[in-house]
């Protein structure tokens, strides 16, 4: 997969200030006093540079609260005047993006619900054409990278080059301790494909809970994500809309104080050490790439042995006993069940599409390998 984004770096259009570079606000925008309220403290905050707010809330059940509305952008713009902090809202459509730019909102957001539909996606870049307001990306609730990228490549085709990608975790069947599994492996993928599109990170939706919002926030920033999207209510207990995952301005305040700003690059006495571990690495890897070719190549032996003796591919047996005694030996030596369970997996499913093929082949010879 490729991806070739025309993006302007973040320092270019943000004034980012002091790190790590924060947008805050509520869930949802509830009242004039509750939005200004929670925004004046959220000013006091050096790292916050943006108020967030959700004033279109796209809800499962149209008997829940689907927020204020048009008349929130009005709020905004006391906020912008009252605390000299920019504003940011999620769109759905364009008649949404023509009232927020209508009203001086400083960056639109796209919610993972719209970005798993191209349709409004196209429909939302079409009516950004000519406009030169920035924009984020949520990625999509399934944890489909492909999907994330179409999104970011229609808003980027249509003129937008101030664009932030953001993660806020995948809805996934595995229940876990969070509300949105975070799969760290899909923004690290994005971050590799395009190392200048900015990424940042709602610890809030991927929580679900505020008490576990700290531990994620620093995971992030320790994968060099580029900042933090957090929910802040002045009163949590009494909102409309996600009361469990928003934190107090003040305990927002607090967190961000708890957080570890680590550096990218060391001294030449860290840089050496770091080379040489990574020197080792690369020899493991390819010692590992080695042994895992030699053995795909017994696999497909096995499978012109078992077609040779009209023996079925699947031996659930078999399988059984590796997974038993392949995860306890990993385990002793220090490996974690998960991963293990990961590794021979993919290793077992590629062992079947290996002897499958050998099965279907009608002449197989041997595969020489060195």
């Amino acid at each position: 997969m490729t991806l070739s984004l025309d993006i302007l770096p973040l320092s270019a259009w943000m004034p980012v200030g002091a790190l790590p570079f924060i947008i805050a606000g509520p869930c949802s925008a509830e009242s004039e006093k509750q939005v200004l309220d929670t925004a004046k403290q959220l000013a006091k905050i050096p790292q916050v540079r943006v108020f967030r707010a959700g004033l279109w809330k796209p809800r499962t059940r149209p008997s829940t609260f689907e927020g204020v509305g048009s008349k929130g952008l009005q709020w905004l713009k006391k906020v912008k005047a009252e605390t000299g902090l920019m504003t940011t809202v999620e769109v759905a459509n364009p008649e949404h993006v023509k009232q927020a730019i209508d009203s001086g909102i400083d960056i639109l957001w796209l919610g993972a619900r719209t970005v798993v539909n191209p349709f409004s996606v196209q429909e939302i870049a079409q009516s950004l054409k000519g406009t030169n307001i920035p924009v984020m990306v949520k990625n999509p609730l399934n944890p489909d990278l492909r999907v994330w990228i179409g999104a970011l490549e229609r808003i980027n085709q249509a003129g937008i080059k101030k664009l932030i990608a953001v993660h806020r975790g995948f809805s996934f069947f595995t229940m876990g301790p969070f509300r949105n599994t975070p799969m760290w492996e899909i923004p690290i993928e994005l971050k590799r494909l395009s190392p200048n599109l900015p990424i940042i990170v709602d610890p809030s939706h991927i929580c679900g809970k505020t008490h576990l919002i700290p531990a994620v926030a620093q995971k992030a920033l320790d994968l060099e994500m580029n900042g933090l999207m957090i929910e802040s209510h002045i009163k949590p207990s009494e909102a409309l809309t996600d009361p469990d995952q928003q934190l107090t301005p003040e305990e927002l305040n607090s967190m961000i104080a708890s957080l570890v700003i680590r550096e990218e690059y060391g001294n030449v006495e860290f840089e050496n050490k770091l080379e040489e571990l990574r020197s080792e690495i690369d020899k493991l890897d390819e010692e590992m790439i080695s042994i895992l070719s030699r053995r795909m190549y017994i696999v497909e032996e096995m499978g012109r042995f078992k077609k040779e003796n009209n023996i079925t591919i699947l031996q659930l047996k078999r399988w059984s006993q590796i997974i038993r005694g392949r995860v306890e030996a990993g385990i002793n030596l220090g490996l974690s069940r998960e991963f293990l369970l990961k590794l021979l997996e993919a290793l077992h499913e590629e062992s079947i599409q290996r002897q499958a093929e050998v099965m279907n082949r009608k002449d197989q010879p041997p595969t020489s390998i060195s």
